[in-house]
């Protein structure tokens, strides 16, 4: 094939990234203000969360280095004329810019990671639900309706006072597991009434009717055919709630029974400069909750953007 007929063929065959740039959703993406500006500063908060180890001015981690004289000092302080702490220095003299890069990068895994696994239960469950009918779709019904009857907090309570009977001498190995586990419980019921409601109505369809005629079999039916077409409300629901998930592990940090105090994130940071607030040390406190907000905000904002670009009715 020589130069010109590639490139006629790369013209009547663009690529993947080319279609995107063309679609409806990159067109309603570029033309809100809002989710330009939630994208950026989620993009930004994820560099500080996945560099920090190239880009935080100070180690946190690093026992040897921290000098308790640093203690407490309050943002923008110098020595000799060199700005040290931009974002100041909490009860052990750690930086709080540099903790805020690593703190952000463990609320950020555990609240991926329990939106992956809740998403990854509801969305079978939704399916076999939907598909299948009759006693299996009540009996999954009711363990949801059962789930709901149970505040989120409660059970990540409850999962995490398990965990640490269970395992009193590994809960700080075990913590991050425990509490995506603790997390993920209660969250996957949206993700499974969802895909249900979904697939209530795909399975009502022709292509489906066709697929069950000429043999094909019930699984593949559902995981090749009946699942494309329920993400749409599945990636939303996502995108919305790994905010909640990182508000989640934040409030459990914040209450002790979260991420061991080694790794602290965000809601432990928190946590810890509370002690410190009425005694006039903000910044310890401060900092971690505007990056919180930041964080919860800016995804929020990008789930509710995903949820109107999606939806035909608003086209």
């Amino acid at each position: 094939m020589n130069t010109t007929t590639a490139a006629a063929a790369a013209d009547r065959n663009p690529g993947a990234w080319a279609r995107f740039l063309d679609s409806d959703l990159w067109f309603s993406f570029r033309t809100s203000p809002m989710a330009v500006a939630a994208a950026l500063i989620a993009a930004a908060c994820l560099a500080c969360a996945l560099f920090a180890n190239w880009i935080a001015p100070h180690d946190p981690f690093d026992m040897a280095a921290l000098d308790l004289s640093d203690a407490r000092l309050p943002p923008a302080w110098e020595e000799g004329g060199s700005r040290r702490f931009v974002l100041g220095t909490d009860d052990q003299g750690r930086d709080i810019l540099s903790a805020l890069m690593y703190g952000a990068r463990i609320s950020l895994f555990v609240g991926v990671a329990s939106v992956l696994v809740s998403m990854a239960i509801g969305v079978a469950l939704g399916l076999l639900s939907g598909f299948a009918g009759g006693k299996v779709d009540a009996l999954i019904m009711r363990i949801c309706d059962v789930m709901l009857s149970f505040p989120s907090i409660l059970v990540a309570l409850l999962i995490d006072g398990v965990g640490r009977a269970m395992f009193p001498n590994a809960h700080d190995t075990l913590a991050f597991g425990v509490l995506i586990v603790a997390i993920s419980l209660t969250g996957w019921v949206q993700y499974a009434r969802t895909v249900r409601g979904s697939t209530l109505v795909e399975r009502q369809k022709e292509y489906v009717q066709a697929a069950r005629v000429i043999g094909v079999r019930p699984l593949r039916i559902m995981f090749a055919h009946v699942l494309p077409n329920v993400t749409g409300p599945v990636l939303v629901l996502a995108t919305i709630h790994v905010a909640a998930a990182i508000l989640t592990e934040a409030t459990l940090s914040f209450l002790g029974v979260g991420v061991p105090p080694t790794s602290p994130s965000l809601g432990t940071l928190i946590r810890i400069g509370n002690d410190f607030l009425f005694s006039g040390e903000w910044w310890i406190t401060i900092f971690p909750g505007l990056m919180l907000v930041l964080i919860a905000l800016s995804v929020n904002l990008l789930g509710d953007w995903l949820r109107d670009a999606l939806n035909p009715r608003l086209r």
